[in-house]
């Protein structure tokens, strides 16, 4: 017998004790936290590694695609038109044909890839970056703190961070909306999570469309 879903549950993000659920399905319960403004599922409800794997392979994004670039491109001009010339950039997620990061490289930038799955490359952490590019992976997170944490470090005084992944608009709809269905998908920014994640990172936030965000690392510590 399955045992009934918690009613309450931790962010993730910001480790919020006791946040409450908004919604349930026959698969998964979604939380909400009043502090960050996360969505998230709990992580009993997560994917195993093998069945993740299984699903990101079944994805047909292929490097020469010009309707996925044509799909990327959300991302790659607002931050292109934002780097200097010869920028050095890491593709954070970028799948097993990475595109994003052959869009980059055509416009003269030094990429490096990192995928949990596809290239699982931990000495990239290593150096720093003058960008750091990420699309459709942030709703795959299990512990989204620790991971912007980490790409933070990795970013130079004056770099960007850009993140394309959908957010929650309307949260009186949410059960109705089709991106919480992929499985895989078990966090949701909002626009307020976004700003709670500049906050804490003391970063300049620009918010371009419905699924991109841009983030810039100050070249000095505000002060407080």
């Amino acid at each position: 017998m399955t045992p009934p879903l918690p009613k309450s549950g931790v962010c993730p993000l910001c480790e919020y004790s006791f946040c409450s659920e908004l919604c349930k399905d026959s698969a998964r319960a979604y939380f909400k936290c009043p502090e960050c403004f996360l969505i998230f599922v709990p992580s009993h409800c997560f994917l195993s590694a093998k069945d993740e794997l299984l699903l990101y392979q079944q994805h047909q994004n292929h490097v020469a695609d010009p309707e996925y670039r044509k799909f990327l491109n959300r991302v790659f001009v607002p931050l292109a038109e934002r780097l200097s010339p010869h920028s050095s950039g890491l593709d954070f997620g970028c799948g097993p044909g990475p595109a994003l990061a052959a869009m980059f490289s055509e416009a003269g930038h030094q990429m490096k890839l990192f995928d949990l799955f596809f290239a699982r490359e931990m000495s990239v952490f290593h150096d720093t970056y003058d960008f750091i590019v990420s699309t459709e992976v942030f709703e795959h997170l299990h512990e989204p703190w620790t991971e912007l944490q980490r790409l933070w470090k990795c970013l130079k005084p004056g770099g960007w961070l850009g993140v394309m992944t959908k957010r929650c608009k309307d949260e009186s709809r949410f059960c109705q909306w089709f991106y919480r269905i992929d499985p895989s998908h078990v966090i949701f920014f909002s626009d307020q999570t976004f700003q709670w994640v500049a906050r804490l990172l003391d970063a300049d936030l620009y918010i371009l469309s419905d699924d991109v965000v841009l983030m810039q690392k100050k070249t000095k510590p505000s002060e407080s």
